[in-house]
């Protein structure tokens, strides 16, 4: 089991999850998240002060899979998410040593589904 970790742009989250329901990947969660990476953020300006933006806008998307559905579900992230600029997100991918589904107590690769 792995957990699928991918931080990417908040516009692309509907490309991303059409690209995860083709790849047979429904069950997921989504978070709003602040960051910066290599674009470092921007400058804008409000009422004359010039203010600067280091945390930008991110979604989190965390997805726990079984062994044979970690590179689908990177695929379509990636399919779904890149744009080819500066600041298309990253996906992490760590071992998930524990599942359970609280409902029915199942555990491990039957608890993820």
């Amino acid at each position: 089991m792995k957990l699928v970790v991918a931080m990417i742009q908040p516009h692309k989250l509907p490309d991303v999850k059409k690209e995860l329901y083709n790849a047979e990947v429904y069950k997921m969660t989504v978070s709003n998240a602040l960051g910066c990476g290599q674009q470092k953020g921007y400058s804008e300006t409000y009422r004359g002060v010039v203010h600067e933006v280091n945390l930008l806008k991110k979604i989190r998307l965390e997805i726990a899979v079984n062994e044979d559905f970690v590179k689908p579900t990177i695929d379509a992230i990636i399919k779904g998410a890149r744009t080819g600029s500066i600041g298309d997100g990253k996906i992490f991918v760590t071992d998930l040593p524990r599942c359970i589904r609280i409902r029915t107590g199942e555990e491990g690769n039957e608890a993820i589904g």
